[in-house]
């Protein structure tokens, strides 16, 4: 499925600066969508080991694994669509956030988990790079000029 209302079929005239940053954009959009869809794909497909990094102080962690690929999943597919790209991008911001005790708890019980330290520290850098990107690759134009 290609990027719905985001590509245009060739670059404007006037604007080259305008057109390199609306491609920007769309590459951005499509590292977040490929982000959260294999993320959420992940949430079904691996239950059981996703359940794992679930913090114990969460209730129900089959629950919250799969309540929160399904957010990922709708987050990935309403970012695609001009009309709900805005709200996707805020629910996958607030999600980002939510999932973060799940890796602080990893990060704090490596040796249960099979990953390297040095990788669950990277992570979280990685996090608020990705924070930023899906602020910016789904902000509306009119949002974008007031953040600027």
């Amino acid at each position: 499925m290609a990027l719905v209302n985001v590509v245009p079929s060739r670059a404007p005239k006037t604007a080259s600066k305008t057109y390199g940053s609306h491609r920007a954009r769309v590459i951005g959009l499509g590292l977040v969508f490929l982000w959260f869809s294999i993320g959420g794909v992940a949430h079904f497909a691996a239950t059981r080991l996703e359940m794992r990094i679930v913090p114990p102080y969460i209730p129900w962690p089959r629950t919250a694994v799969l309540v929160s690929g399904l957010c990922e999943l709708l987050g990935a597919a309403g970012i695609l669509f001009k009309a709900t790209r805005r709200a996707a991008g805020l629910g996958l911001f607030v999600l980002t956030i939510a999932v973060t005790p799940a890796n602080f708890y990893m990060m704090q019980h490596a040796d249960q988990f099979g990953v390297p330290y040095w990788a669950l520290v990277l992570r979280l850098p990685v996090q608020v790079a990705l924070l930023a990107l899906i602020a910016w690759s789904t902000a509306t134009p009119d949002s974008a000029r007031r953040a600027a």
